[in-house]
């Protein structure tokens, strides 16, 4: 996988991002890399959720201003193919948590979005980027940059070209937590709360709780997880759980 290393601890895929001298851009290589990494972190059994940390200073620079300059004339392509890279965490049917050590850029920035959760070190900096290249942003950005912060801190960043830094993303609520020494080790250890269900139990709350957010009612919001809630009673593991919790009881 080119610019891309995948590594297993426990139940957590760890996909690293490993172009530290472009800053780990979303190059054609670097995308492919994501994806060959994701596809063999959800084939295998044992994963129930996946970090995206990165090596070098920089977490994501985003898109070669190669490739930007590319649609200014007329090529486009380039440009939707540097989406493939965050889509195709966006869209993991595993728990994603970027571990964001350095700058998140443009559409690195994108790439944190894309994860369900995102954990900061302390020189991590979150920059959209768009306004100040006079380009309008792309790849969903808007929606996912609302559905993470709410409108008004959204629209701060996104139009105003304010950037945060780790404090400032964990004030506005786009960071879980900011985390002195081993960023991944962290991240890891947050992801392993997943421990212990069953794989397919574990997806498909992650598929439930994303649909969620984009409901309007509550009826929608109940026939969906009436369907799933019958649906996990099905599993072995529900059965075991709950006679385990019952003799935890009984032991008072």
């Amino acid at each position: 996988m080119t610019g891309v290393q995948l590594s297993i601890a426990g139940s957590v895929a760890i996909v690293t991002l490993d172009d530290p001298d472009r800053r780990n851009v979303l190059s054609p290589e670097l995308v492919a890399g994501l994806a060959a990494a994701f596809d063999e972190a959800e084939a295998d059994e044992r994963v129930r959720a996946a970090v995206v940390a990165a090596e070098g200073r920089a977490f994501c620079a985003g898109a070669e201003l190669d490739t930007l300059l590319r649609a200014a004339d007329g090529d486009f392509g380039p440009v939707e193919a540097v989406y493939d890279g965050f889509l195709r965490v966006l869209h993991s049917p595993l728990l994603t948590i970027g571990a964001v050590g350095g700058p998140a850029v443009g559409a690195g920035m994108n790439l944190a979005l894309a994860c369900d959760l995102r954990i900061a070190g302390p020189r991590a900096s979150f920059d959209t980027r768009f306004a100040q290249l006079r380009l309008h942003p792309g790849g969903g950005h808007m929606y996912l940059l609302q559905r993470a912060v709410g409108y008004q801190q959204a629209a701060a960043a996104c139009l105003l070209s304010q950037t945060w830094s780790a404090e400032d993303a964990r004030r506005v609520g786009f960071v879980l937590d900011v985390v002195e020494g081993d960023l991944v080790e962290a991240a890891v250890r947050v992801a392993s709360g997943l421990d212990g269900l069953d794989a397919d139990l574990a997806r498909r709350m992650v598929a439930s709780f994303r649909t969620s957010a984009t409901l309007t009612q509550h009826r929608e919001a109940l026939a969906l997880e009436t369907e799933a809630q019958r649906w996990s009673t099905t599993l072995p593991g529900f059965v075991a759980g709950v006679a385990a919790i019952k003799e935890r009881i009984a032991r008072g």
